[in-house]
C-alpha cells in the first residue's frame, strides 16, 4: 500500500476516492521507562526509551489505518496526518491518531 502525506502521488492519478480512514492507539509507559527517562532528563541526551514507545504507537496506528483502507478496497492513502496527545491521569498515556483519504490509484 502506498502511503503519503501529500494529496496526490506523482505519476499515479487517483481513480477512485474510498473515503476518510483513521487509525488510533493509546499506549502507556511503565514505571521502569519513566525511571529511565528521568535519568536521561537529569543527565541529558535523548530518551531512547520514550522514542521506542512513540515509534511503536505510531506504527500501530498506521497499521490499523492501512487495514481499514484495505477493507474499503483502497490501495493507497493520501493526505495522511499524524497527531500525538497525552491522555489519562497525570498524562501518563500517549495517544496517536492517524487519518487520511483511502484511494485507488
Amino acid at each position: 500500500m502506498t502511503l503519503t502525506t501529500t494529496p496526490t502521488i506523482e505519476g499515479h492519478p487517483v481513480r477512485e476516492y474510498k473515503g476518510v480512514v483513521t487509525g488510533e492507539t493509546i499506549i502507556g509507559a511503565n514505571v521502569i521507562k519513566d525511571f529511565m527517562a528521568g535519568l536521561t532528563d537529569f543527565f541529558g541526551g535523548r530518551s531512547n526509551t520514550y522514542e521506542k514507545v512513540l515509534i511503536e504507537a505510531k506504527d500501530t496506528a498506521m497499521k490499523e489505518m492501512m487495514q481499514r483502507a484495505q477493507m474499503m478496497g483502497a490501495n493507497a492513502i493520501v493526505g495522511i496526518d499524524i497527531d500525538y496527545e497525552t491522555v489519562g491521569q497525570s498524562s501518563s498515556m500517549l495517544m496517536v491518531s492517524t487519518s487520511g483519504t483511502a484511494v485507488v490509484i
